[in-house]
């Protein structure tokens, strides 16, 4: 008969197409389960981080709903940064944990319920009876809350013959939220009125936006006013028309285009958080600028947001459309009379920097112009996260993720690939790391290049240091030994488990990414790129740090 892990596994294969984790006494099967009696695939990692990370990227990359699993104990809270990343970047996930047993706790148990719930995720523990049930429960949670959700197997009930399956019903999910009631048609109404009247008008859309589908609404609306678009970082390609956009907000953005921003007489805001980066730390729009804001949050979440709706961003931009559709015709919008394309435009470098090593502006640059068109960037954090913001451009928000921004975290690189790369089977994955964060995620350097084979291109920031420190901390005059780093052959390292890796130290050494690119997929490896960059060429963004600390 099936065990209580089968009817876990059974139920949530339903609803899944991919797991990532490591086997272990808790989840040993429910692992067997998902691999004897589904069609689900599992992919192993090697650090119980690096599944929450794989399942938090394969979403994020368009995959569906997240899976991953990991044994009890030592084993579920190797997962707790990449979970508390996940919590904060709301994304729907599983994570199926074995749990102490029913009988109480053994010397090793920790209280696992008290750990999910600090970093923000709510656990279901099944039952020898309910456990179907329970794991629908856990998903439906999970989707209509984006935000991770844990569904313990308790140790001791985790073999024991449950009876057959049962069809538990689907989960039911919120319907998108809508514009209610007099007050929010007024706000509405009021919005339209803003957005009929103003000069410069702007669009600005985040992750949210994508996540609603409210790209084909949104371009509607820009047309239907004039309005200049731009987006956050992890929005970039909801827009349609780059001829009339501004490209990524804040201290990733071009200098003349936040400076064109900041002329906006009225802003609307479809999906984004507003958080301090996208706002310049509060310097993105003039304090003439009303700022109205898009988002199913409870309130507005930025203290200069004048006017609030709280609504699904493709509803509220299609009924924005609808009111504007009965005024008189626009004549030229302010998005006639912008050159968005000529204001997009970043400082390339000048090759080597005053040290003499490679200026990782000179570097991103080329290396954008050589990637695979069909590409999906993935980014680790670290002080370099702007430069492929900057020099890589996507074709939509689900081919550029920041795993690990939400939690402000590093170390969460590598098995990102293999996330990205079984939810997109047919784009090449770039992985954008540096030599902190890629020394912290070194257990699955093994998983991106077995995974992501012939399709990966990893890019490593080599500059002997945590550079983010160093540009905050060490321009303060603290001690600068805790933040370097001996210079790590990272190329030596990808060759030792199966990939191509070659050291850069100019720019005539990209010429491999250029071969690799036009090799057939076949007939190529992994690629990682151990760029030798200078430290002494500090990213714009981390100017705004440096100026608001300071």
């Amino acid at each position: 008969m099936p065990t209580v892990s089968a009817h876990v596994a059974l139920t949530l294969a339903r609803h899944i197409d991919h797991v990532f984790g490591v086997m272990g006494n808790g989840n040993a099967h429910f692992l067997d389960a998902l691999e004897r009696a589904t069609d689900v695939h599992y992919t192993a990692v090697r650090h119980e981080a690096g599944g929450v990370v794989a399942a938090d990227a394969h979403f994020r990359a368009g995959g569906g709903l997240a899976a991953a699993t990991a044994t009890y104990g030592a084993g579920f809270t190797n997962t707790l940064t990449a979970l508390a990343e996940a919590v904060q970047a709301h994304v729907p996930l599983i994570l199926v944990v074995g749990d102490e047993p029913t009988s109480g706790p053994r010397p090793w148990d920790v209280d696992q319920i008290a750990l999910a719930s600090a970093v923000g995720a709510r656990t279901y523990t099944v039952g020898r009876a309910d456990a179907a049930a329970t794991t629908v429960i856990a998903i439906e949670h999970a989707l209509s809350y984006r935000v991770p959700t844990v569904l313990a197997i308790p140790y001791d009930v985790a073999k024991l013959d449950a009876g057959p399956v049962p069809e538990a019903p689907d989960p039911r999910l919120p319907a998108p939220l809508a514009p209610a009631g007099a007050f929010a048609a007024a706000t509405l109404a009021s919005i339209a009125d803003a957005l009929a009247g103003a000069e410069r008008p702007l669009l600005l859309a985040g992750r949210g936006a994508w996540l609603a589908g409210a790209g084909a609404a949104l371009d509607d609306l820009a047309a239907a006013t004039g309005a200049v678009t731009a987006t956050t970082a992890l929005g970039r390609g909801v827009f349609s028309h780059p001829e009339h956009d501004l490209g990524v907000t804040g201290g990733f953005g071009a200098e003349p285009a936040m400076d064109l921003i900041g002329q906006a007489d009225v802003a609307v805001v479809f999906g984004a958080s507003l958080n301090q980066f996208t706002m310049r730390f509060g310097a993105l729009f003039s304090p003439g600028t009303r700022i109205v804001q898009v988002d199913t949050a409870p309130a507005a979440t930025h203290p200069h947001v004048g006017t609030y709706l709280r609504a699904d961003a493709a509803v509220a931009a299609r009924a924005l459309v609808d009111a504007l559709a009965g005024r008189p015709a626009r004549g030229a919008g302010w998005r006639d009379r912008v050159d968005a394309a000529g204001l997009r435009t970043y400082a390339r470098g000048d090759g080597t920097a005053s040290d003499g090593r490679l200026d990782p502006r000179t570097a991103a640059a080329r290396i954008g112009e050589l990637l695979p068109a069909d590409r999906v960037v993935v980014s680790d954090g670290g002080h370099f996260i702007g430069w492929a913001n900057m020099y890589w451009p996507v074709a939509a928000p689900d081919r550029m993720m920041m795993v690990g921004t939400a939690y402000q975290s590093i170390g969460l690189g590598f098995p990102s690939v293999a996330g990205a790369a079984l939810a997109r089977p047919d784009a090449t994955v770039v992985l954008t790391t540096g030599d902190g964060g890629g020394l912290m995620a070194l257990a699955d350097l093994e998983t991106a290049v077995r995974v992501a084979a012939g399709r990966g291109v990893a890019v490593v920031w080599n500059d002997n240091a945590y550079g983010a420190e160093i540009h905050l901390y060490g321009v303060q005059g603290l001690a600068r030994a805790p933040m370097m780093i001996p210079e790590v052959d990272f190329a030596g390292l990808a060759a030792a488990v199966g990939a191509e890796g070659v050291v850069v130290r100019t720019l005539d050494d990209l010429d491999a990414l250029a071969r690799w690119a036009a090799t057939p997929v076949a007939d190529r490896r992994f690629l990682l790129l151990d760029l030798r960059i200078s430290g002494a060429v500090r990213a714009p963004y981390q100017d705004e740090i440096l100026r608001v600390n300071s």
